[in-house]
């Protein structure tokens, strides 16, 4: 922006995304985007563009989400929080805010990300955890899953476990860090890192990393589709939604 006094900055967006169409604002539904944009404009008398880390499908959460964005009457983060927290819906929250230098980009300066999947695995689903647990009634062999996510981890094509965006993309390359699956009761968590995700990538792996945990496919089938680099098939299902978050976005390398 050209206004001297202007000021960008860095915020970190915790969501519920149960009731929202994603992060990206959309012309025929209610993305989390506009609504942060709306209470920004608010604020600043005139419309506010906020840019965000990553895209976010309709349902799922964050609680570590970022943006960025600039205010020509600027306001200081502590006040912005309180000021933007009076006037969202319960469902978003500023957790954090910061000035930064003006190139920073909340995309494009990301080093790499944190999703975490939330799996309850049992015959009842506690009501409470509905919006964000997926629920899972057969038992899951926890071993087997690990086998499998160690398959992903390193520089892959993941091309077939990735949706088409309906968007040309320089490369369907990524490097994923870390991913580890962990049981506590009925409680099953995927925690994956990377320097980025494509489409429905996270939510494809765990779907196929379910199905081996189901019996339906075995550890060394993700080494066998990642070897392949063809377009994702219905061998390869998205989990649901609502037991996604975006965990946090990371500035500084993670290897």
């Amino acid at each position: 922006m050209s206004n001297v006094m202007s000021r960008r900055y860095k915020a970190v967006i915790a969501y519920d995304g149960s009731s929202y169409s994603g992060w990206q604002y959309q012309d025929n539904a209610l993305g989390i985007q506009q609504v942060v944009e709306e209470v920004l404009a608010e604020l600043e008398g005139g419309f506010v563009r906020v840019f965000g880390s990553s895209r976010t499908d309709a349902g799922v959460h964050a609680k570590g989400f970022v943006a960025h964005f600039n205010l020509t009457k600027p306001i200081p983060p502590k006040n912005l929080i309180r000021a933007v927290n009076s006037r969202l819906p319960p469902a978003i929250r500023f957790l954090r805010a910061s000035y930064v230098s003006e190139d920073f980009d909340a995309r494009l300066s990301a080093k790499g990300k944190e999703y975490r999947y939330f799996v309850y695995q049992s015959d009842i689903l506690p009501p409470h955890l509905a919006p964000y647990w997926t629920h899972c009634h057969r038992e899951l062999d926890v071993e087997a899953m690990s086998k499998a996510a160690a398959f992903f981890v390193g520089k892959h094509d993941f091309v077939s476990f990735a949706a088409n965006p309906n968007r040309v993309l320089e490369t369907t390359v990524r490097n994923i860090f870390s991913f580890t699956v962990k049981r506590t009761g009925p409680r099953i968590v995927f925690s994956v890192k990377g320097d980025g995700f494509l489409y429905k990538q996270v939510r494809s792996m765990v779907g196929f990393l379910l199905s081996v945990g189901k019996g339906n496919e075995k550890p060394q089938a993700v080494k066998e589709l990642l070897d392949a680099k063809s377009p994702r098939t219905a061998r390869v299902e998205t989990a649901p939604p609502q037991g996604l978050f975006l965990w946090q976005v990371y500035y500084r390398k993670l290897v």
